[in-house]
Formats: structure tokens, sequence, C-alpha cells
């Protein structure tokens, strides 16, 4: 229950997020909701195909793309509501990686996936619906370009995997390591900081 009640909040940050840079994109309400559905269940979907899973969780369970397009139209009816919440929006994108991150790596541990593939799937998962959107969207993925985010991402996943190893209580570090993803992610948005990038060639 921890897992799906995680798992919502994160769909619902990521559908906003997606509907919020397709109406800055200009796309009409069919694609805000295309846009928002696609950041929401792309990692999931992406996730559950590595781990062999047919048909993805997300398209079995009609309550995930309900929840994810309402929040897509409610975006696109409030949006400079939302757009002036640029603090709230960047916090909500956090937590859907945050969430996304550790969920990912805990299904794919409880699917028998080892400890360096969970890792993997569950970075992909967090960073995978972002990834998607930048593409529909005709720009090169964020988490290619700049900013610490597919960094955090791992470092969640790597702590639900230690926890596993552990053998410590799964709910409270898939709770504490999306936390510290949350907590990463904010603090390098304060910070500024960003990934080394090559210099151009003279």
């Amino acid at each position: 229950m921890l897992l799906t009640a995680l798992e919502f909040l994160g769909l619902v940050a990521f559908a906003a997020s997606g509907a919020l840079a397709a109406v800055r994109a200009r796309l009409d309400v069919f694609g805000v909701v295309v846009v928002g559905l696609t950041t929401a269940l792309g990692g999931g979907v992406i996730r559950d195909v590595l781990l062999g899973i047919h048909p993805p969780t997300t398209l079995r369970n009609w309550p995930y793309l309900a929840v994810c397009a309402a929040t897509a139209l409610v975006v696109f009816a409030f949006h400079p509501q939302v757009a002036r919440l640029r603090r709230g929006v960047l916090l909500a994108d956090a937590l859907g990686l945050g969430v996304f991150a550790t969920a990912g790596t805990t299904i794919a541990l409880n699917a028998g996936a080892t400890v360096y593939a969970a890792c993997l799937i569950g970075m992909t998962t967090g960073i995978g619906g972002g990834a998607v959107r930048d593409l529909l969207l005709r720009e090169i993925p964020l988490v290619l370009r700049k900013e610490i985010y597919a960094v955090a991402a791992l470092a969640g996943s790597v702590l639900v995997a230690a926890g596993h190893a552990l053998r410590l209580p799964q709910g409270p570090v898939t709770v504490v390591a999306a936390a510290g993803v949350v907590a990463i992610r904010m603090i390098a948005l304060w910070r500024h900081w960003n990934a080394p990038v090559a210099r151009a060639p003279e």
C-alpha cells in the first residue's frame, strides 16, 4: 500500500510538470494531456518492459491513466496559477523523481533483478518519463544537458539497494531514500550545481 500511495503521488507530480511544459510549448488540450500522461507513465512503462511485466502495470489499471489525465486537465485549465508556483512545481518534480526512482528499484528487487540491474532500472524509472517528454517537445532531454538529476535518482536507487542487502524494512527505507533524492535535487537547484560540460573545441 505504501508503494502504491507513493506511486500515485509521483504520478500527480510528473503529470503536472509534463502538462505545464506542454502548455509552455503552446500545445492544444489533447497535446497537453498526452505529454502529461507520457511524463507520468513513461518511466514506469520502461521499467515494466525491462522487467518483462506485460502489459505494463500502468496500462492495466485505469486509475493510473485517470489520475494523470485529470491532473493534466487541471494544469491546462489553471496554468497561469500553476506557473506562478515555480518553487512548488520544482518541488513536485523532485518528489516525483524520488518516488519513481526508489519505487522502481524496490519493484525491480522484488521481481528478482540483481542489485546492479535494480539500481539502473530505478534510475531509468525516475528519469524516463521526463526524457520522453523533452523528446516530444523537440528538446534535448534535460537530464543529458544540465542539472543534477539522474545522479540524484541513482543515489536514491543505491540507498534502496543497500537497505535491501542489509535486510532493513522495505517501507521506511524507500521513504528515506525518496526523501534523500528530493533533498539532493533541491539543494542542487538552490546551489546551481551542474554536471561538468566539455569545453567547445577551438
